[in-house]
């Protein structure tokens, strides 16, 4: 029996990181790739519609939808910022030209889903 009797984690264990397990299937680890990105919000969650659009398509089909908190959206954009900064530090500059990019494509800030 351990002789620390406190529910408090001792100051080894509050360094540790959390560690998950998680799994990747063979599916899943070739990815989806995604040129476009519809954003909308409800007061209790954020929904990622991520689709592609290639020149002479008129219609794109959503592959995949993620459906977050907002305080799991705000982490995520978080992290993205630490991500790009990481990697600009590490190759440079990301380019973005916002005069070539057709309206229809990118990423975008679809409507508010909440009603009023």
């Amino acid at each position: 029996m351990n002789g620390n009797m406190t529910n408090q984690p001792d100051s080894e264990s509050k360094q540790q990181p959390l560690q998950i397990n998680i799994q990747l299937d063979p599916d899943t680890a070739q990815g989806i790739y995604s040129n476009i990105a519809v954003i909308n919000h409800s007061p209790s969650e954020f929904i990622l519609d991520f689709t592609r659009l290639f020149p002479g398509m008129q219609s794109a089909k959503v592959h995949a939808r993620i459906v977050m908190t907002p305080q799991h959206a705000k982490m995520l954009a978080k992290a993205l910022e630490q991500n790009i900064a990481k990697y600009e530090s590490d190759n440079g500059a990301i380019k973005v030209d916002e005069a070539s990019h057709s309206e229809q494509m990118g990423f975008h800030i679809a409507r508010n889903l909440q009603q009023k």
